[in-house]
């Protein structure tokens, strides 16, 4: 349902439910002033004027168009259109009174005006009056009937009805016969008032005079102009059955092949009949259902063709008697007989039968071995009884015969499983009759194996590659070896070799697995220490005795950047500096020093590349990228440092690189002292800042130990000494000192049996104070570190070890 408001002139539709619809209506009959009624013709051009609307209702163009005017209608199509700027309703959409109404009469259909400003509501109802636009229509072209010659008068035969869909008096009105002899038109109504016809036979029918009668029924309406239809009537005189069908002959003879197809033709049968029509149609049937030649030949019931449908077997039956039947529709009959005789044909092929037959057979059979046996017979006699075996392919066999109708299957040469390991035998036997006929037998042979065949590899060497640091377990390659033997001749098993890679045995480097043949990493290899690993697999079948097969195996180990370059020179010390000497005369490209790295690694895992990362005056020095070489790049003047230190990076090509770090320190000066004064507060500068932290924590707790060993040792020995003391006071034995020999005063040399030289090395700091003690009686001379300051001691003195005096004792 939708609603149709107009907006100067606009319309417009608004789709609303049919509940919406009533509840709008309910709100609005309290304005409802009006109601107009119209009548038109259905069929109507679009534009053509139904009524004025502004007149009918008593409204001036004025107050329509100010009221705004619209056309509220339930219905999913509007037929009229209302046109504001004249007052009046005309058709919009084509009007078409049976599809609207059908045929329910009167038929109209009602909407709604609404103004507003005041509101008001007009209700306005269209009634669509009928023309006569349809003809009447019969549903089918043709009327056929089948009446008997004998029919009695007064039959009635019921007529198509006929109908218009217009209504009133443009409905239909009667029908009409056209004009004959035998029948008659009677019109009758049904209980909702339709009319249809009957036809009435008046005068009995006779085929032999007219066989056939055409007629026509004519439908009309009332209608002005007047419209009709036509329906043809079509009448087939049916004969009355008053003759039998007779056969052309009393007795047929016929000859068939034996084993002759389905549906072979044997003979052809006919009866006549002097009827016509359907009384003329004879229908053939074997009168004796039960002999069971109904099994072997058929006969058409409309043509009399007999045909055959099972096995004619001339061994069987010679000869076949058949009786036929003629029937007509009136079951009228006549009877007839049928000889066949059946032609003897060479119809049996040899039959194979199997007396004996060996499967598998070992590959290893010498020729001449016996296989099977087999039997052949034929059913036909003469020379379609005479029988020939072959064997169809060509096959390393050949079959013999002993006996009448027996013959043996022999091997004609040696097998050999791996060619083929199976045959397909086929044995043709074919008779001597015209044309010949044969059978076939195929044999299925298997040939068992004999361990033959040793596991042979798909590669004469293998070679993988394997990079170092490898997981141990992981699997390097996987070795192939095919035995063209089967079963347990040709399960493989693979075997590691003994043999000794670098005075170890193999298996300490690989494993292989026994089914499967993939070859595991038993470690984790070092390029470095070992590049390649040479062993031998061997491949062993199961068979008895086992045949087996070697291969060499090559693995060869990748190398990894996994050493970071190692600096030669300068050489990095924990307890000396070293420093190089720059001239301030020095000039540009002047050779400082050589950084010396290497690489244990090989390849572009070793190439090696230097850089300057950290320097004092970058704009001094410069590292050649190649070869380490510090030179000056630019000239030295005295306003330069003394002190230079310079952080050179040297990195590999590996991927990750790996790299090392190198300190060199440089003085820039023409004389050793300035390079003494200079350099005093270095390596101290530059331990404190790196063992700062160290150091305060390591004396944190060395201080913590010995606070509380020293407390422990103090109590301890107080109460030593009170026990002491109090043993003595309560003993009265005498108290003897005794001295160890090994410090016993002797000669007035003391207790120091040896003589040491020792030096002191000592700096403003005496935390870094050095201490060293040489042998017994030798003189060990200490030079002090560039570095180094204060005075140099040499000092003798004499001083016994009581734990280990030949060993020397360092103390920093």
């Amino acid at each position: 349902s939708f609603i149709i408001f107009a907006f100067k002139n606009n319309i417009r539709i608004i789709i609303l439910s049919n509940w919406q619809i009533l509840f709008f209506m309910f709100c609005m009959i309290h304005v409802v002033t009006g109601h107009i009624r119209y009548s038109i013709p259905e069929e109507m051009k679009k534009g053509s004027l139904i009524g004025n609307v502004a007149q009918d209702l008593g409204l001036d163009l004025k107050r329509l168009r100010s009221g705004r005017p619209r056309i509220v209608t339930g219905d999913s199509i509007q037929y009229t259109e209302l046109q504001t700027d004249k007052g009046i309703l005309v058709v919009k959409e084509r009007i078409d009174r049976e599809q609207l109404c059908g045929d329910t009469t009167p038929c109209s259909f009602s909407f709604e005006v609404i103004l507003e400003n005041p509101m008001e509501l007009h209700q306005i109802t269209v009634e669509i009056t009928d023309i006569n636009d349809h003809s009447p229509t019969f549903k089918r072209n043709s009327i056929n009937f089948e009446i008997s010659e004998i029919a009695s008068t007064g039959a009635r035969f019921p007529l198509t009805m006929a109908e218009d869909p217009d209504v009133g008096v443009n409905g239909l009105r009667e029908y009409f016969l056209t004009d004959n002899d035998n029948f008659v038109l009677k019109q009758n109504s049904n209980a909702d008032g339709k009319k249809y016809a009957e036809m009435v036979l008046q005068k009995p029918l006779d085929r032999e005079t007219n066989p056939s009668l055409s007629l026509k029924l004519i439908a009309v309406d009332g209608g002005t102009p007047q419209r009709s239809g036509t329906v043809n009537i079509d009448i087939t005189v049916l004969d009355a059955n008053d003759n039998a069908p007779v056969f052309n002959q009393s007795v047929y003879k016929a000859t068939v092949m034996e084993n002759s197809p389905r549906d072979t033709y044997v003979i052809t049968v006919n009866a006549s009949d002097a009827d016509f029509g359907s009384n003329a149609i004879a229908t053939y049937i074997f009168s004796d259902l039960n002999s069971g030649l109904s099994d072997v030949f058929m006969i058409d019931e409309k043509t009399g063709v007999i045909s055959i449908t099972g096995s004619t077997d001339y061994e069987k039956n010679k000869k076949y008697e058949l009786r036929i039947e003629a029937k007509d529709q009136g079951g009228l009959t006549d009877s007839s007989k049928v000889i066949i005789e059946v032609t003897d044909v060479n119809d049996n092929a040899p039959i194979i039968s199997v007396m004996s037959f060996t499967s598998p057979v070992s590959e290893d059979s010498p020729p001449g071995t016996t296989i099977g046996i087999i039997n052949v017979k034929d059913l036909d006699s003469g020379d379609n009884g005479q029988v020939n075996c072959r064997i169809e392919q060509n096959a390393p066999f050949k079959i013999k015969s002993n006996l009448r109708n027996y013959y043996t299957l022999v091997t004609d040469t040696v097998l050999d499983r791996e060619s083929v390991s199976e045959y397909n035998i086929t044995v043709v036997a074919t008779d001597a009759g015209i044309p010949p006929l044969s059978t076939k037998r195929t044999f299925h042979l298997k040939v068992s194996d004999v361990n033959d065949n040793a596991p042979v590899f798909s590669q004469s060497v293998y070679k993988s590659f394997i990079i170092e640091n490898n997981s141990p377990g992981i699997s390097v390659l996987t070795l192939g070896a095919k035995d063209p033997d089967e079963n347990q001749n040709a399960r493989i098993s693979y075997i590691l070799e003994n043999t000794n890679i670098g005075g170890a045995p193999v298996s300490e480097y690989v494993t292989v697995n026994a089914e499967s043949g993939v070859v595991h990493a038993v470690r984790s290899f070092d390029y470095e220490q070992i590049k390649q690993l040479v062993f031998i697999v061997k491949a062993q079948d199961g068979g008895s005795p086992p045949l087996s097969n070697n291969v060499t195996v090559k693995l060869i180990v990748q190398d990894q950047n996994d050493n970071p370059p190692q600096v030669l020179y300068p050489v990095q010390t924990g307890g000396s500096l070293v420093a190089e000497m720059v001239p301030r005369s020095a000039d540009v490209g002047y050779l400082v020093t050589k950084v010396v790295a290497v690489d244990v690694d090989s390849g572009q895992n070793a190439w090696l590349s230097y850089k300057l990362q950290k320097a004092t005056d970058r704009a001094l020095f410069e590292v050649g990228l190649q070869n380490g070489e510090i030179r000056t790049i630019r000239q030295v003047t005295d306003k330069d440092a003394v002190k230079q230190r310079l952080t050179v990076i040297v990195e590999d090509n590996g991927q990750p690189s790996r790299s090392a770090t190198v300190i060199v320190n440089v003085a820039v000066a023409d004389s050793f002292p300035e390079v003494l004064s200079e350099f005093t507060e270095l390596t101290h500068d530059k331990d404190y800042n790196d063992n700062l932290t160290f150091y305060l924590v390591l004396a944190l707790a060395v201080v913590s130990f010995l606070f509380i060993t020293c407390l422990v040792v103090i109590i301890s020995v107080k109460i030593y000494r009170w026990r002491q003391s109090r043993i003595l006071y309560h003993s009265n034995l005498p108290v003897i000192p005794y001295y160890p020999p090994r410090y016993s005063d002797t000669l007035g040399t003391g207790t120091l049996p040896h003589v040491y030289n020792y030096e002191v090395c000592r700096t403003t700091d005496s935390r870094k104070s050095d201490c060293k003690f040489g042998r017994a009686g030798s003189q060990n001379v200490l030079i002090m570190d560039p570095s180094a300051t204060g005075t140099m001691q040499r000092i003798q003195s004499e001083k016994s070890i009581l734990d280990e005096p030949d060993s020397p004792l360092e103390v920093s």
